[in-house]
């Protein structure tokens, strides 16, 4: 039996042709890269099929194509589409409180087929926290390609002078670092595209391991990006620019990328109109992407566009700038060429880069490079010796690299064609494919199931159709007597088809819970999830879920936890030992402060242990195993019994309870809830009650329970 893939490349606009590159700041190289490595992954008689997930959007400002659930690629691969978050499209750093709709989702669809993929390919932070949870569920191995990292663009932006608040308000920068630190931490190959990258930007990460990472560069399609000129062509491009440029048959500065700040295009507008010799030489050719109305474009794009107005103005570069409104993705390869025929450079000034395929295409076409010395450039240029690298935050040394790369026509040839040889030597897509199923065939084989624990056929489950999770420390705890008789009369009277088991969550001992919740005089619970959803008991049981505690204790270490955090003494101080287990460490916080998770998950990376700190109540703070919580003790239940999700109900009413409302569980949050709860109310199956008493019940009759 051959290969079953899939790849996750959630955000940005995707589909089987005529992507719409540099759309937006979301729908650039990346896109470009997953769609054509599915397609050639799909050629290869090692391959049965490839499925690309990806996000189904209703939105009347694209294409009715984004909301097919089933796109065909070609007979061996497709474009899956799921619904998370509102219909509409979204950037993607407005998409992180939607993520675990779709973990579940997919969980529950992958679960229900006959073979399960070989491996998962998560593409950039988002794919990587969905693939962790759908990897760590199904123990499906995961591969993860960062494309570009949050803590290297958070460092450009830095020493770029933007400011710390500012660069998370607008990128969700932490969300985005931590969810590149989970897909580390789970990924069993992780795959990049330069050794800078594998050697330098991953390294910043404590949970990055060297040796599970891969270098396998990207590849170029020959069949597109080649020396070859067609007189149409020619005509074409001609018509596209002539309305900008006074004097066409100069050589070109040309550069083809998205209006985002990353790619520095201000700087090289700068770097142009300060040189009488680039300007006498030279035209100026940017091919930002597409743009109708200005007022379409995300707010980053507008900013950019300003930018560059405001530097042709400044400069007067009227009639040697050009910055056409509108192109074909089919006429990129003849840009590349028509700028090679008048002996032009292509230019990359981003700040940072993780590859530069466009670079790739370039030299394909016979176009020199003058690009970032940063990343992907560097590999390039030493396997292609076609053009210069300059330090593009110093607009002095761009400029001299402008000016040296277009100086001497012997030079330029020599790069031209080195380009051509180089591209074909070491960059070819039938080449980085293969030297990427050799990597994941000899990385993976060996990596086997690591949970494996579903029931795809009827088992004998001690649960009926729903199961309600009652909150012992918190939502029962504080219950008065008049709302637990009216939770106790509903939950004898429930019928067929109603709740007919109930649960609890607690982080006190299964002995101690035990003997709390005899007093409440309750229906006796089917299930109890202990220790902060370190121990799963059923019934009457004494022994905990074996098959959940072998699962969480991949790389657990609960002294080497501890000793981790003896540093933050002054802010933590360790709970009594009636509190503590074997995978859990409890602390009570010396004074209440927000502040001190972000510290704990600080220190706990940097001393490399795979474990999450957990807030409730603004005073109790539990570290638990990397794998364990709350919300995955409860998709163990599913998975293990063969439960639907959106048959399980949890009460969640307090600090630390926001993981218990996302994703596919249903949710009840009572009128008396903590304010930090109130940002998921967008999530679809949360119901906040607004009566001040019995607001499980109203949230029970609400999903038509009661």
């Amino acid at each position: 039996m051959g290969l079953k893939l899939l790849h996750l490349n959630l955000h940005g606009l995707i589909r089987a042709k005529d992507l719409e590159l540099g759309r937006d700041a979301d729908t650039g190289g990346q896109t470009l890269y997953v769609l054509e490595l599915v397609k050639w992954l799909a050629s290869r008689p090692e391959v049965d099929h490839v499925d690309l997930v990806t996000r189904l959007i209703q939105d009347r400002r694209v294409s009715i194509e984004y909301s097919q659930k089933k796109e065909c690629i070609d007979s061996c691969a497709n474009i899956i589409r799921f619904p998370f978050g509102p219909k509409r499209y979204l950037r993607k750093e407005l998409l992180w409180p939607y993520l675990d709709e779709l973990a579940d989702q997919l969980v529950t669809d992958l679960r229900d087929q006959d073979q399960l993929p070989d491996w998962i390919h998560a593409h950039y932070a988002d794919a990587g926290y969905v693939g962790s949870l759908v990897s760590r569920r199904l123990g499906i191995p995961l591969v993860f390609t960062g494309h570009s990292l949050g803590r290297e663009k958070q460092r450009r932006l830095l020493a770029a002078g933007v400011d710390h608040d500012q660069i998370e308000q607008t990128y969700s920068i932490s969300r985005r670092i931590d969810a590149e630190e989970l897909a580390l931490a789970h990924a069993d190959l992780v795959v990049t595209s330069t050794r800078q990258e594998a050697e330098q930007q991953y390294s910043r990460y404590g949970n990055y391991l060297f040796d599970k990472a891969e270098v396998v560069p990207p590849g170029v399609d020959a069949s597109r990006f080649h020396a070859i000129q067609s007189p149409s062509e020619v005509q074409t491009v001609d018509d596209l620019l002539a309305t900008f440029l006074r004097q066409p048959d100069l050589p070109p500065l040309l550069t083809i990328s998205r209006a985002v700040r990353r790619k520095n295009i201000p700087a090289l507008i700068e770097a142009y109109g300060r040189s009488p010799v680039l300007r006498q030489r030279h035209n100026l050719v940017l091919v930002l992407g597409c743009r109708d109305d200005p007022r379409q474009l995300d707010k980053q794009q507008r900013e950019v566009f300003q930018q560059i107005f405001d530097l042709v103005d400044r400069y007067d570069l009227y009639g040697q700038v050009a910055y056409p409104k509108q192109h074909r993705r089919d006429q990129i390869p003849s840009i590349y060429r028509w700028a090679a025929n008048r002996r032009g450079l292509f230019v990359n000034p981003a700040l940072t880069e993780p590859f530069g395929l466009t670079l790739l295409e370039a030299a394909a076409c016979g176009l020199p490079m003058i690009a970032t010395d940063d990343g992907g450039p560097r590999d390039i240029l030493a396997r292609c010796q076609n053009g210069l690298l300059a330090d593009v935050t110093d607009l002095e040394s761009l400029q001299d690299s402008l000016e040296e790369g277009g100086s001497d026509f012997s030079q330029w040839k020599r790069w031209s064609d080195n380009g051509i040889e180089g591209v074909s030597r070491h960059f070819s897509w039938d080449a980085h494919v293969c030297n990427y199923l050799a990597f994941m065939q000899k990385r993976l084989k060996t990596v086997e199931l690591k949970t494996g624990i579903f029931a795809k056929e009827k088992v004998n489950s001690p649960f009926g159709k729903h199961l309600l999770l009652l909150d012992l420390d918190s939502s029962l705890e504080h219950a008065d007597s008049k709302s637990l008789v009216s939770l106790r009369d509903s939950l004898v009277t429930f019928g067929p088809g109603k709740i007919n088991n109930l649960g609890v969550l607690t982080g006190r001992s299964i002995k101690a819970a035990r003997k709390r919740f005899a007093e409440l005089n309750l229906p006796s619970p089917s299930v109890w999830i202990c220790r902060a959803g370190t121990e799963i008991y059923y019934g009457n049981e004494l022994e905990s879920d074996r098959f959940w505690q072998t699962s969480i204790a991949v790389d657990w270490n609960r002294s080497s936890v501890q000793q981790a955090l003896s540093a933050l003494k002054d802010h933590l101080d360790l709970q009594e030992d009636d509190q503590q287990s074997s995978f859990k460490v409890s602390y009570l916080l010396r004074k209440p402060d927000n502040a001190i998770l972000p510290l704990v998950r600080k220190r706990l990376r940097q001393k490399g242990q795979s474990a999450l700190p957990y807030l409730r109540c603004h005073w109790y703070l539990d570290v638990v195993p990397l794998r364990a919580s709350r919300t995955e003790a409860i998709r163990h239940l599913v998975l293990r019994w063969g439960l639907s999700l959106e048959n399980v109900f949890v009460v969640a009413s307090q600090q630390g309870d926001a993981e218990l409302i996302r994703g596919l569980t249903t949710a009840v949050v009572p009128v008396d809830h903590d304010p930090c709860l109130e940002s998921l109310r967008s999530q679809q199956r949360a119901f906040f009650s607004s009566r001040k008493n019995n607001g499980l019940l109203d949230g029970l009759k609400a999903f038509r329970l009661s």
